[in-house]
């Protein structure tokens, strides 16, 4: 059988030959493939981000639209177009004057093979090009169950683009999205299919009280609590004036356990002076633990002793004694810390329920740095101990593995904070001791590039700002097709997915998060929340 003739039998086995839209007339592995297109009218059809296949004469490559263009084969035609003439436009329009698609395939079907995998080679001459159907969706993508959630569908399609959640939970990950693009959507989203798989318990620093319930302003959007009951969803706040759940628990802070490194965490927001790291730890090391107190404590007589037996300034002594009484009239800080509620959240945690943490009327930048950094370093700290115990015993550790969502991340993650922040530590150690990250942030050229390059999974809403695209492309492969693609987003309606939880990067349009179709999902999956009664409140029986 002739090359054509071998090409032409193994297409057809995919689609029919009308449905192909275009050939591939040249291009580079390096750069992707250009695709002349056949129907003049198909580049309206088509958008940047399609998911698209290209059927070469013995492989199935799968790839994504990164641009699209206007090319002629006489420069004459630029100059002088035929406007007035709508038959000689129709008879130059796709052949003289014509259409094209630029395609980087990122995964291939090889003969004999059901799985694709990362493309090696490109397609010869010619290959044909085509929209992708359903079944490759399936192929590439899998389909929803137990373990894999779809976030949303393709922009043009109804085929859900599900992510792999096993994938998922063994990195750090984030969801990044200028601001009103729809990032606490996603992250709903995200959280819902986790809690779904029920794989990993989720620790959630909820800073402006928006997941335990549906918003005031946006009663469509259920919350966490509302949809899977307190037997799986807790809440733990910092004020219990603004918080109604009779089972919702209180959390104190013990002037005792902050240390120098969490007051260095604050530096920006307690506008500290750079030598007070200095003064911290020289006071740390002479007090201990009751450090702060002492300080607090301080008369004349004693900042003049110390400093004359450490050689730090008075002037410094005292600026950060006045800091560290700002942060010891915060209403949840004590002398000692109540460690029975840190116990009980790793044992919720363990059990298998998540907790959301919020904050109430305590909703500074301050308040949720402070709080979100201690309780996550104990809990981490606590975490480490087990997996080390175990690995020392011959064995694994059984606790189960933890994902701590942390909104406003920049504040955590900038290059200086996240030398000393606990998270910093967390997203490079991976998945090492069983906690990993699930970042939130619209600004994400502020955090550490390092930490960008470790994250598993991206998801991405629209951004505006080019130093926030290029910084959420690092690690990312084939980040000059992507660039343009994020640039153009549709506000509050689309995202791209890149990483380990999905097999290529794919752009959806987001699935709607309102009352009536999550529960809808909750129950198709055959979870249910804690009674019937529960139910019939939400849908407002």
């Amino acid at each position: 059988m002739s090359l054509d003739g071998q090409h032409n039998a193994h297409v057809t086995d995919h689609v029919s030959d009308n449905a192909f839209l275009g050939v591939v007339t040249d291009g580079r592995f390096s750069q992707g493939l250009r695709v002349r297109l056949l129907d003049p009218a198909a580049v309206e059809r088509l958008r940047v981000g399609s998911f698209v296949v290209i059927e070469g004469i013995e492989r199935r490559y799968f790839g994504m639209i990164t641009d699209l263009s206007l090319d002629t084969t006489d420069a004459a035609l630029l100059a002088d177009p035929p406007i007035r003439s709508p038959f000689l436009s129709r008879i130059v329009r796709g052949t003289h004057a014509y259409a094209t698609a630029e395609i980087r395939p990122s995964l291939v079907l090889e003969p004999e093979s059901d799985q694709p995998q990362p493309a090696r080679s490109i397609p010869p001459h010619f290959a044909r090009l085509r929209q992708a159907t359903a079944d490759d969706f399936a192929l590439v993508f899998g389909q929803e169950d137990s373990t894999h959630f779809a976030l949303g569908t393709p922009p043009a399609m109804e085929i859900p683009v599900p992510l792999d959640l096993a994938e998922l939970v063994k990195r750090s990950n984030g969801v990044f999205g200028q601001s009103g693009s729809g990032k606490s959507v996603l992250t709903r989203l995200l959280l819902v299919g986790l809690v779904l798989a029920d794989q990993v318990s989720i620790l959630l620093f909820d800073m402006h009280n928006e997941y335990a319930r549906a918003p005031t302003d946006q009663p469509e959007l259920v919350g966490l609590l509302e949809l899977f009951g307190p037997s799986r969803v807790q809440i733990y706040t910092l004020d219990d004036r603004t918080e109604r759940s009779a089972s919702a628990r209180t959390i104190q802070i013990g002037l005792d356990q902050i240390e120098p490194d969490d007051i260095e965490l604050l530096a920006e927001e307690l506008n500290l002076n750079p030598t007070f790291a200095t003064v911290a730890h020289h006071l740390r090391a002479r007090y201990g633990p009751q450090w702060i107190r002492q300080t607090l404590e301080f008369d004349t007589e004693a900042v003049k002793e110390f400093c004359a037996s450490t050689g730090v300034a008075e002037a410094s002594v005292n600026a950060l004694r006045a800091k560290l009484d700002r942060l010891a009239k915060r209403p949840y800080i004590c002398e000692t810390l109540d460690t029975s509620v840190i116990d009980e959240i790793i044992g919720k945690l363990q059990r298998g329920t998540h907790i959301i943490v919020q904050f109430g009327r305590c909703d500074s930048f301050l308040d949720y740095m402070l709080v979100a950094n201690l309780l996550t370093r104990r809990i981490h700290d606590r975490y480490t101990e087990d997996v080390l115990e175990a690995q020392q015993a011959g064995g694994q550790s059984n606790l189960r593995p933890l994902v701590i969502v942390l909104e406003e991340a920049h504040k955590f993650l900038t290059p200086e904070a996240a030398r000393q922040s606990i998270f910093g530590t967390i997203a490079r150690e991976m998945r090492k001791y069983r906690v990993t990250l699930l970042i939130v942030d619209q600004r994400p050229s502020s955090i550490d590039r390092e930490i960008l390059s470790q994250l598993g999974t991206k998801v991405i809403g629209p951004l505006s700002d080019q130093h926030d695209i290029e910084a959420v492309l690092t690690g990312v492969a084939d980040r000059s097709g992507l660039r343009s693609l994020l640039a153009n987003l549709s506000p509050r309606q689309e995202c791209v997915i890149v990483g380990h939880a999905v097999r290529m990067p794919v752009a959806i349009r987001t699935r709607q998060y309102r009352r009536e179709e999550i529960l809808a999902l909750v129950r198709g999956r055959g979870k249910t929340m804690d009674d019937e009664r529960h139910l019939r409140l939400l849908l407002g029986q």
